[in-house]
């Protein structure tokens, strides 16, 4: 017969559990965070930078708590922000943005999914696919998406992410 654990038991095991990931790494890390580069507009103290590596000054852009090129997720944030996101995952590089229909073309949308592959600043660090759908009948369908808008908007990003980089380098 199965007895019920009484709640200050319950929290008591919880804490050691807890307690036990320090050993295997999962614990916060205990040195400070850098400075706040001020960087990107909007930061939050030293939090953003913090997470998101704005204090490193090495060319890699890959800081704590970021397994991709932070260059490259922050410019990617930047140059997609006029369309709303679906979902972002720095940890896997992963920004996947909800369908969007420009003012001046309502009856198009489009939806795009960036993909930082690599914690260097390099141009193939970056994989960028974008989906266009026209409606019909008040049905949306795909179209044909120009391969040139997908270069396009890798430059932009590219370009955005060097902007970030210099000006991160200017502070340091």
């Amino acid at each position: 017969m199965l007895t019920r654990i009484p709640h200050f038991a319950c929290a008591i095991l919880l804490t050691l559990a807890l307690s036990g990931c320090e050993s295997i790494g999962l614990a916060p890390d205990p040195t400070p965070p850098p400075e706040n580069t001020g960087a990107v507009s909007g930061d939050n103290g030293g939090l953003i930078d913090s997470l998101f590596g704005g204090g490193d000054d090495s060319g890699g852009g890959g800081g704590g708590g970021i397994s991709v090129n932070s260059y490259l997720w922050r410019a990617s944030l930047d140059t997609m922000s006029f369309m709303p996101l679906s979902s972002a995952d720095p940890f896997g590089g992963v920004i996947i943005t909800d369908w969007y229909s420009p003012p001046e073309t309502p009856n198009e949308r489009v939806k795009v999914n960036i993909y930082i592959l690599d914690r260097q600043l390099r141009a193939d660090g970056l994989r960028i696919s974008v989906f266009r759908e026209a409606r019909n009948n008040n049905e949306w369908l795909a179209a044909a998406v120009d391969p040139q808008t997908v270069q396009d908007l890798e430059n932009a990003i590219l370009k955005r992410a060097r902007e970030l980089r210099i000006a991160n380098i200017r502070i340091n």
